[in-house]
């Protein structure tokens, strides 16, 4: 009977314990967080395109240069409400601000002619052209007439707020100036671009905004085939590029000049 038992196999009883299904992860939190971004940007998105264009510059701008750097030139326009980077590419923008300005002056109809504004390598050129009878200038004479005053003094509220520099030039036409041999047309037409600036800086431009004041006399003439037409005697306002700001000139910028720290070396009390 003993030997019968000890012939009979084990039986094996297998349990299987049923537990708690395990924790999701934090899988679903990255989806959401995706989703939540994508919905700001359609948001952002259908915010600009309803946003006026002064606002999509101002967005698009911050893209183009995020960590400021380009204020550094002096790009901030004071009392504008916007950033105005007056470089190459920007002149065509001045030349439509300028332009509008001067034509909502009253008496705009009698110059519309006589006023131009080129976009060129140099600048944005406003050439302000005289007629036969003289619109901008007394006859042989730097003396400004009101029309002038008037004009320069809408310029001048534009220009004053960039912080390009300007250039004032003054040109005249081929016909003699007159029998005075101590003034002739090179006199005449530095007198007259320095009369513009005159003007100009006392309706607003900062000081040290104007770079140069050049006269020309008949050596660069607007009409060459007609030496001796009226719009050849002009003046001209240009408004020069800002130069770009350099690594160098950060560089440079940043660090400490060694004569000033020379000098203030020698200068410090010896103990």
């Amino acid at each position: 009977m003993a030997e019968q038992k000890a012939a009979l196999p084990a039986i094996i009883v297998i349990k299987k314990k049923k537990g708690h299904g395990g924790h999701h992860g934090g899988a679903w939190k990255v989806a959401y967080a995706d989703f939540v971004t994508a919905m700001m940007a359609l948001f952002i998105v259908l915010w600009l395109m309803n946003a006026s264009p002064e606002v999509k510059k101002a967005v698009g701008g911050y893209f183009k240069d995020p960590s400021g750097k380009g204020q550094l030139a002096g790009s901030s326009v004071a009392g504008s409400g916007e950033q105005m980077s007056l470089r190459k590419q920007d002149m065509s923008h001045l030349r439509e601000k300028l332009q509008d300005a001067v034509r909502q002056m009253t008496n705009f109809k009698t110059m519309k002619n006589q006023v131009t504004m080129t976009v060129t390598g140099e600048g944005l050129r406003v050439e302000l052209m005289e007629t036969d009878s003289g619109m901008f200038f007394q006859s042989g004479s730097p003396m400004p007439t009101p029309i002038l005053k008037g004009l320069l003094a809408t310029l001048s509220l534009e220009v004053a707020k960039l912080p390009n520099r300007i250039l004032l030039e003054g040109h005249t036409d081929s016909k003699p100036f007159g029998d005075n041999v101590n003034y002739s047309n090179w006199e005449l037409s530095t007198d007259r671009a320095n009369s513009a600036r005159r003007l100009m800086e006392a309706d607003g431009l900062k000081p040290g905004q104007v770079a140069q004041v050049r006269g020309f006399a008949d050596q660069a003439l607007r009409k060459k085939d007609t030496p001796e037409d009226p719009s050849n005697r002009r003046i001209s306002l240009i408004i020069q590029y800002l130069a770009p700001v350099t690594k160098e000139a950060e560089i440079s910028a940043e660090k400490p000049d060694a004569a000033k720290i020379s000098e203030a070396a020698s200068k410090k009390p010896a103990h």
